[in-house]
């Protein structure tokens, strides 16, 4: 056969073609997909018409639209059912996408061998989406938290990693956990047990060491991401509602803006912004015992620890008298609880006051539970139950502080204090 005829061949240019884009995929610094306007340059309109749509029906190309895809230069997310894109073939789409191999073409090519210590590479290499994520246990993080050379950025919706600069590029860190996660989130499954979530993208860039490393805390059954995790990273929009510490953090602050407003001084000594916000005011990455009790204690200082007894302006007494049992009459000082019983007794009026128990039984029960500890010499244990005991936990604190946020909002003067509106519409997450 002469080389006019060959090229004459449909299935020669058929197969020039798919190899041109596997060539192209494969060779591209980020597993791109060809543009369909220089295959048009270079083929023609109707003969690549033709060839990508047998292509397309064998299954082994498809083609991303620039009208669905905000980037069609990389496979963020699956291409469109194929008859979507054979529609699309023969409209002026056509000339606005990219063209990939398909994972089913792309296991014959790529070899079981290859990219096996860094498996997530490999995932990209065979045509997963480059947003497709993985699910890891929480654990993972505790590598990077708890070693002081990361950079470890962490959010209750998502986060990122990486090296601090003055441990980049030196020799005694080895260059292999020199490494940067530009960004994770949080999954969960269908009990909303939380995890770790990452996008194929970032985890391809890892090291072969820390792939192995991730790889290994992968959890296999189902999960969604966090549905503002979603929101924020994919579709690009603002998160929907906040999660139990940013609202926590906010109604401190508005608590504080209040106190002000009104003539005292802020009630919290510190309300702790997102700017300062303490480290492991969060979910936790472990449920043990010893993480849940560090939590608790973080807590109690964040909350009747930091009450500031400037705010009361001596309204009420800071001591009270107490009969010993010998008689005699002690003066004792008393706690910042009790002194927000007592100023909120003289100075707030109401005929139900069930709401302001409950707020103060909360503040009383995370100062019982930091102080139980103290007083225990139970070992560590590992249980499950403490994700949904710090979950059921801050439910309580944060509409306690939200309670109290109310109350003050009352006073006449505090009306020129504009409350955010996550707080006002009650937009906060369970989880």
């Amino acid at each position: 056969m002469t080389g006019r005829n060959r090229q004459s061949d449909p299935s020669m240019r058929e197969s020039g073609l798919l190899a041109e884009i596997t060539d192209f995929y494969l060779q591209s610094n980020d597993y791109n997909g060809v543009p369909t306007s220089s295959l048009i340059a270079k083929h023609g309109k109707q003969q690549l018409r033709g060839l990508l749509h047998k292509l397309i029906i064998e299954g082994k190309v498809c083609v991303l639209y620039a009208d669905c895809h905000l980037n069609p230069h990389i496979l963020g997310l699956p291409c469109e059912p194929v008859e979507q894109q054979l529609t699309k073939l023969t409209t002026t789409q056509m000339e606005h996408g990219c063209v990939y191999p398909t994972r089913e073409h792309l296991e014959d090519i790529i070899g079981p061998a290859e990219f096996r210590d860094r498996p997530y590479k490999r995932c990209l290499a065979l045509g997963t989406p480059q947003l497709s994520h993985r699910s890891f246990d929480l654990a993972i993080l505790e590598i990077y938290r708890n070693d002081p050379r990361y950079s470890y950025q962490y959010g209750d919706i998502c986060g990122s990693i990486s090296i601090k600069d003055e441990y980049f590029e030196i020799e005694r860190m080895k260059e292999s956990d020199q490494i940067l996660l530009q960004n994770f989130g949080f999954s969960l499954d269908e009990d909303h047990n939380m995890y770790v979530a990452v996008f194929l993208r970032y985890l391809s860039r890892l090291s072969s060491e820390h792939q192995l490393i991730w790889a290994s805390k992968e959890v296999t059954h189902t999960t969604r991401l966090h549905p503002d995790y979603f929101r924020i990273s994919i579709l690009g929009d603002w998160q929907e509602r906040l999660s139990p510490y940013q609202a926590v953090l906010l109604e401190m602050k508005s608590i504080n803006e209040l106190s002000v407003a009104i003539g005292h001084a802020p009630l919290f000594n510190n309300h702790f912004s997102e700017s300062n916000r303490p480290r492991n005011f969060g979910y936790l990455l472990r449920p043990t015992l010893k993480e849940y009790n560090d939590f608790v204690h973080l807590l109690d200082k964040m909350l009747s620890e930091n009450i500031n007894r400037e705010f009361f302006r001596r309204e009420v007494a800071f001591e009270e008298e107490e009969v010993r049992k010998d008689g005699k009459v002690a003066v004792r000082a008393k706690g910042t609880i009790q002194i927000l019983e007592d100023w909120l007794r003289a100075k707030f009026q109401s005929d139900d006051r069930g709401e302001i128990e409950e707020m103060l039984e909360t503040f009383r029960r995370v100062r019982s539970m930091r102080q139980k500890p103290a007083h225990s010499i139970k070992e560590d244990e590992f249980n499950q139950r403490y994700i949904h005991d710090q979950r059921d936990l801050m439910r309580s604190v944060y509409r306690a502080v939200k309670i109290l946020r109310v109350i003050l909002a009352l006073h006449p003067f505090a009306s020129k204090v504009e409350i955010d509106h996550y707080l006002q519409e009650g937009l906060i997450w369970p989880i």
